[in-house]
């Protein structure tokens, strides 16, 4: 039956006495396997990190802040937190800006005391903002310019009580960030015990249909990611080629293309790096021409991001001719990868980098599966195996009971790293959360080696006259194109087979690639009924939510218009 087994044999012992050593533990009402040895808590793993000292840790243009500063900034906001606002464990508090140092520090800060980390969407409008805050209980604010236009003017409708403005002017009662986190001569952290099922985020979804849900991540979950992050890290090393003999082991520095609210910004670089002592490169706002400047300058050996910004960055090294020779590594998520994009990175980067997928949500604290290296270039079109053997995945039937191997069903993960809930919404988590097993509205299957493939998000399937077609199948025909730099694919309302297949793609410049050539190119690819009825070119990026997932609803919204 369709569930896969722990990962293959990586030589990582999961022993007594082993780093990491596996036990079963009752984790809110569910017994799981966990890995004993996680760090208990996010405030464990802030301290343990200041053994990096003066290694750099965070870059943002011409500013770099070494591990030794950051603790002096984040200890300092900790202090006044607790001083001078009376901010206590559980009270919930908002981080809603760019991807700036800041947003570190106040994160670090905040959750060594105990304070519940709410991570704002920085694309949020006034009204969405307010309803974070609101809906949150947010007593205190960290925001930038930008953030603060937009909700000072709601600012009466929330439960927020200080707002710290920051990079910018603090207007009246507020308090600016300079200041607050201005170094205090042999301050220490507060004296707050915090503990692994203390509560530690509440992160929204993305919202592409209805309310946002505040999915609430404890410290366990995040200690138990961060494990799953290092296991996979040392199996993909035991696994790899043998370095040449005295060579050094490539640096930790890290481009960070994700924002710091969504899982793939926090959980799958800040926190991995910060353990492990890496940098981190920061950016006002993404930029293909930037980003392969800052990769030479910084000396960057890891890079990772949705597939669009991932095919921009090495199209622009490869305009400019620059082979980019620090990177190590490239990955790619947050949304379905087409196979083109595996290849590209093997092909492009010489066979040095290895390309990497991981498969997971704001419900399972970031990757719950992974795939890299020589199993990825195999099964370009899998997302791989569950990261560690306290991850499990279960392909269910309706009834939820696991499907045969092979069969398509929905994809349900369970592990430490699922979330408890989300807050204040009973319903919606007994409706996502059964026995600890996360329901995640995707689609897929699994093969006989316990291999993820991901069809589609079940609601986005075409069903034209009774055929189940996954959008991501399609898709991948349609990357295949040369001319061809986005494509999406959604089902639009057809009286005689209740739904079309519609394409919107966005050509390279100068292309004259046209309907009936694309249609052709997928026809030798794809069976008859899964070829697109309908093509919209477009010559703008197609719309996506911050988490880089396309916006499927707005471009059936606007072929409805067209129809």
């Amino acid at each position: 039956m369709a569930s896969a087994p722990t990962p293959g044999s990586t030589g990582l012992s999961t022993e007594a006495g082993s780093m990491f050593e596996v036990v079963e533990e009752d984790v809110d009402g569910v017994r799981l396997r966990v890995f004993k040895n996680a760090p208990p808590s996010l405030r464990a793993i802030w301290q343990l990190s200041a053994i990096h000292g003066d290694a750099p840790y965070l870059v943002f243009d011409d500013e770099k802040y070494s591990y030794t500063e950051a603790h002096a900034i984040a200890t300092a906001i900790a202090c006044r937190l607790v001083d001078d606002l009376g901010v206590c464990k559980g009270d919930r508090v908002a981080i809603a800006m760019r991807n700036y140092p800041e947003w570190a520090f106040a994160f670090w800060a905040a959750s060594s005391i105990g304070a519940v980390i709410v991570p704002l969407n920085a694309w949020w409008t006034g009204p969405e903002l307010e309803y974070g805050l609101a809906h949150s209980g947010a007593v205190v604010l960290f925001a930038d310019d930008e953030r603060l236009d937009r909700i000072r003017p709601r600012l009466g409708e929330t439960s927020v009580q200080t707002v710290i403005a920051v990079r910018t002017d603090a207007h009246e009662g507020e308090l600016a960030f300079a200041d607050f986190a201005t170094p205090i001569p042999g301050a220490t952290l507060p004296d707050v015990e915090v503990g692994p099922d203390d509560d530690a985020t509440i992160m929204y979804t993305s919202g592409t249909t209805g309310r946002p849900k505040g999915a609430v991540g404890t410290n366990r979950n995040i200690g138990g990611h961060i494990m799953n992050a290092t296991y996979a890290a040392m199996a993909a090393a035991a696994a790899a080629p043998a370095p040449s003999p005295g060579a050094a082991p490539p640096a930790l520095i890290t481009l960070l293309t994700f924002p710091l609210f969504h899982v793939g910004g926090l959980h799958s670089f800040l926190l991995p790096y910060t353990v492990g002592g890496g940098k981190i490169v920061l950016t006002y706002k993404w930029d293909a021409v930037q980003a392969v400047d800052l990769i030479e300058r910084e000396g960057v050996t890891s890079v990772a991001g949705v597939p669009t910004t991932m095919f921009q960055v090495l199209d622009e090294a490869a305009r400019q001719g620059r082979e980019l020779p620090s990177i190590a590594g490239v990955a790619s998520g947050a949304t379905l990868v087409p196979p083109k994009l595996v290849k590209q990175i093997d092909a492009q980067l010489s066979g040095r980098a290895a390309p990497a997928n991981g498969y997971g949500l704001t419900e399972t604290s970031g990757a719950a599966i992974g795939n890299s290296g020589r199993d990825y270039l195999d099964r370009p079109t899998s997302v791989g195996r569950p990261i560690s053997p306290v991850m499990e995945v279960r392909i269910a039937a309706p009834d939820g009971e696991a499907v045969p191997t092979g069969e398509v069903g929905e994809i349900w993960l369970r592990g430490p790293t699922v979330i408890r809930g989300y807050f204040e919404n009973p319903d919606a988590t007994a409706a996502a959360i059964t026995d600890g097993w996360f329901h995640t509205g995707d689609a897929g299957s699994l093969d006989e080696e316990g291999f993820l493939y991901v069809a589609d998000r079940i609601k986005d399937m075409v069903i034209r006259g009774g055929e189940n077609i996954y959008a991501a199948e399609v898709e991948a025909a349609l990357y295949e194109h040369p001319d061809v730099i986005e494509a999406a694919i959604v089902g639009v309302p057809d009286e005689r087979y209740g739904e079309q297949v519609a394409a919107v793609v966005r050509r390279r410049d100068g292309s004259t690639l046209d309907v009936a050539t694309l249609q052709e190119h997928v026809r030798e690819r794809l069976a008859a009924f899964k070829v697109p009825t309908i093509v919209q070119f477009t010559e703008t990026e197609l719309p996506r939510n911050a988490a880089g997932k396309v916006l499927k609803r707005e471009l059936r919204e606007s072929l409805a218009k067209e129809a």
